[in-house]
């Protein structure tokens, strides 16, 4: 028997196996996912687990029951594209005719000295586990400081000044501005939530270390209760120790179909593979279905015809009752509506919908 093997059960991996379930599957072919957890965590949730404003049952995602999926749990270690061979931490090597890289990412540190030791992250779901643990144990009118101004510190600013409305909040940013990649006035919006809501915004700070409680900007010691890194991800170091091309950012580069050229039987989704548009789930599930839709092509000796990738957009949330979205290029949107809207989003995401 042949075997597809699906690395990651996240939003890409996921979607891959989804709809190649919808298909019919070559007889002498088994697809088979590996994960380190029995269920897919909604990563895009995880700033609301890490505030304590939902329950962590509210973010998983159950993997699909059907016998022609074979599920296996576990830690990989490492990949050997010559051998066609997956590497456990606790379990013995796994063979593979195809496969599917999609590991995700990791928190980048830019180099910055204590920032891993001294930091929580948001990244996985035990660590988002470990961040709640630590917000929840900080005692009245401490202070939290949240490292990185993009969407995913924004929105863990804003619900955790929903879930702890006794703590001082702080938004630390190297960049003038917060969500410096959206449009003016979308960033102006979420700037005057942020002051509305006694959130501190520290713009054009250049954090050189961490220690303890200390935030060295410069000659300057910020002072912090928890600290909630937000600034910055890279690929998985697995996907790093791989010896084939990458991109400035340590992603790897493609071919048309999604494949590393050196090794065509190998495709990459999501934080992992270099793509024209920044990492998103909405990214990763788009990729992830043409990724079925070649594999379904090679399996029938068709030449496959993917057409471009099109987001529809990004959403954020303000808190459970407000938010902010782009849709399209152009079309802006905030207050009560663009949180619907990512309501939306995560209802679907949870039934399997995309």
């Amino acid at each position: 028997m042949k075997k597809f093997v699906i690395l990651g059960g996240g939003y890409g991996g996921l979607t891959i196996a989804l709809n190649m379930l919808e298909k019919d599957l070559p007889e002498d072919t088994i697809l088979e996912m590996v994960d380190r957890s029995p269920f897919q965590g909604l990563k895009t949730e995880y700033y609301a687990l890490a505030s304590g404003t939902i329950a962590e049952t509210h973010i998983r995602v159950a993997y699909p029951e059907d016998p022609r999926l074979l599920l296996t749990y576990g830690e990989v270690l490492a990949v050997d594209l010559e051998k066609k061979e997956i590497r456990f931490e606790d379990r013995e090597p796994l063979t593979y005719d195809w496969l599917v890289i999609g590991l995700g990412c990791v928190d980048s540190y830019h180099g910055i000295i204590g920032a891993s030791e001294y930091s929580s992250s948001i990244q996985t779901l035990a660590q988002t586990r470990a961040t709640y643990q630590r917000i929840n144990n900080i005692v009245p009118y401490g202070q939290v400081s949240i490292i990185g101004g993009g969407l995913s510190g924004v929105e863990m600013a804003s619900e955790l000044r929903e879930s702890r409305p006794d703590l001082n909040i702080r938004l630390i940013d190297r960049g003038p501005s917060l969500l410096s990649a959206f449009p003016i006035n979308l960033q102006q919006y979420v700037r005057e939530w942020m002051i509305e809501h006694h959130i501190e915004l520290r713009p054009n700070v250049s954090l050189v270390r961490l220690d303890g409680g200390d935030l060295y900007n410069g000659d300057e010691i910020i002072r912090t209760d928890a600290t909630i890194w937000t600034a910055g991800i890279q690929p998985n170091p697995i996907v790093e120790a791989l010896n084939v091309p990458k991109d400035r950012q340590g992603r790897i580069l493609l071919n048309e179909y999604h494949q590393i050229p050196e090794h065509q039987e190998v495709f990459v989704v999501g934080d992992c593979a270099s793509l024209p548009f920044s990492p998103s789930a909405q990214a990763a599930q788009a990729q992830g279905k043409q990724i079925a839709e070649a594999m379904q092509a090679i399996w029938k000796g068709e030449t496959p015809r993917l057409g471009k990738i099109k987001l529809r957009g990004t959403l954020g949330s303000l808190g459970k009752k407000s938010g902010f979205g782009i849709m399209g290029k152009r079309t802006l949107m905030t207050g009560k509506i663009a949180r619907m809207l990512k309501s939306g989003v995560l209802w679907k995401s949870k039934r399997h919908f995309g």
